[in-house]
């Protein structure tokens, strides 16, 4: 077993290494092994994913997942940090309500049960890490309580999901709907945490009307100069 102060005598590897290694045969293993990851995951649950586990499901030699991702840790952080690679851009719909509500709907997607996943690129936000049942954002959200790499790659991909959604803010000043100097985190953060607080935890019943409700009252407080 390598030991840490020799660790750096290995070649190159691990998420970031990963991510500069692109096109090709490459980018296509990398492309396998983050889909098995997220399987894995999904199915088994954090404490069944192995990085033997993951090339079996890939296809790919166990030596080419030890070198470039090293364990469990690295394998989950590149999972994310895949996801917060995207073009991702929160959607201009006219108002800030609507601009709210479609955020939401995202976040809404993402996190119910059977929903679509942020972490597939398909939504804003990014499990049960506890295998059939959930879905891959509950699931890597539950497995960053577990690896410090994950929890690191998390934060990241959240930093950049609010980084981008500023401008949702910045569209409602140009509009005249909100006052220059707005607290665009703020107003973020009081728009989405009702649907973090019902579907991740306290499992609510999902509510198609949530999204809405909780973008119309961020939405009434911004105009009160609650964020300013």
């Amino acid at each position: 077993m390598t030991s840490p102060e020799n660790a750096s005598d290995l070649p190159e590897s691990g998420p970031e290494a990963a991510r500069r290694r692109t096109g090709g045969r490459s980018a296509r293993v990398r492309t396998q092994v983050v889909e098995a990851v997220g399987t894995l995951l999904v199915e088994s649950g954090y404490d069944a994913l192995t990085v033997d586990a993951v090339a079996e499901r890939a296809g790919v030699h166990r030596t080419t997942v030890y070198r470039r991702w090293r364990d469990v840790g690295g394998l989950l952080a590149d999972v994310l940090d895949a996801a917060a690679d995207d073009g991702w851009r929160p959607a201009d719909t006219g108002s800030l309500e609507d601009d709210l509500t479609a955020l939401n709907q995202e976040v809404y997607e993402a996190l119910r049960p059977g929903g679509a996943d942020a972490a597939d690129g398909s939504g804003s936000g990014s499990g049960s890490g506890s295998g059939s049942g959930g879905n891959l954002t509950t699931a890597l959200i539950a497995a960053s309580f577990r690896s410090a790499q994950a929890a690191g790659a998390l934060t990241r991909f959240w930093e950049g999901r609010y980084a981008r959604s500023a401008q949702v803010a910045d569209r409602a000043v140009e509009r005249g709907e909100l006052r220059p100097g707005v607290d665009a985190r703020a107003l973020l953060v009081t728009a989405t945490a009702p649907l973090y607080q019902e579907l991740l935890l306290l499992r609510s019943a999902p509510d198609p009307e949530l999204p809405r409700r909780a973008a119309r009252a961020a939405c009434a407080a911004a105009r009160a100069g609650v964020f300013h």
